[in-house]
């Protein structure tokens, strides 16, 4: 069926396409500029109705990832659609009009990862607080809960008050050290 499925994409997009067999399904390639053409697509042309999920991926320097997973009611066959776009513009077309169920999906990325989709009937927050400040899945998010506000119990050996010694305080990956209420304070700039 995947062979099937890669040389139905090959024959409708030519070059622009890549696919690859996947555990359960085909992932295919597309460059941005035909994302919705190549979501309609696979709803029309390869009977792909059932929208499951949408989602980021933070690639670093290559940009972000982004992911649709669809599915054949009729023909039983998963695709997922993936496409690449840069860090320094993270925008794309909306989905929802292809698939409604789009909606939640991108709003939820939009928020996490900052990449706009395009002419969605509704960008508002979805998850985070009012106010909140930055996209807690990109990789340069500082993700630093236990630093800013002591976990309530024991996290370490000893920190009960019985048993072996306390090991020696780590900041967790990626937290800078002058950050948090444990911070040595910062020293004021001198006056010119």
């Amino acid at each position: 069926m995947s062979a099937e499925l890669a040389a139905a994409w090959t024959d409708r997009f030519g070059d622009e396409v890549t696919t690859e067999e996947t555990f359960g399904g085909l992932a295919v390639g597309v460059p941005p500029e035909v994302w919705v053409e190549a979501l309609t697509f696979a709803r029309g042309e390869l009977s792909c109705g059932f929208f499951d999920w949408l989602t980021g991926v933070d690639e670093l320097a290559e940009g972000f990832a982004i992911v649709a997973h669809v599915y054949s009611l009729e023909r039983r066959h998963h695709l997922l659609i993936r496409t690449r776009i840069p860090r320094e513009a993270p925008v794309l077309p909306t989905a929802t009009g292809v698939y409604r169920g789009a909606n939640w999906h991108e709003r939820e990325t939009q928020e996490m990862f900052g990449v706009v989709f395009e002419g969605h009937p509704n960008p508002l927050p979805l998850l985070l607080p009012d106010g909140f400040e930055g996209h807690p899945l990109r990789k340069e998010f500082v993700l630093a809960a236990r630093v800013a506000k002591p976990w309530p119990g024991a996290k370490e050996p000893g920190e009960s008050g019985h048993g072996a010694p306390s090991r020696r305080r780590v900041r967790p990956p990626g937290v800078p050290e002058d950050w948090g209420p444990g911070a040595a304070p910062r020293k004021a700039a001198p006056d010119a």
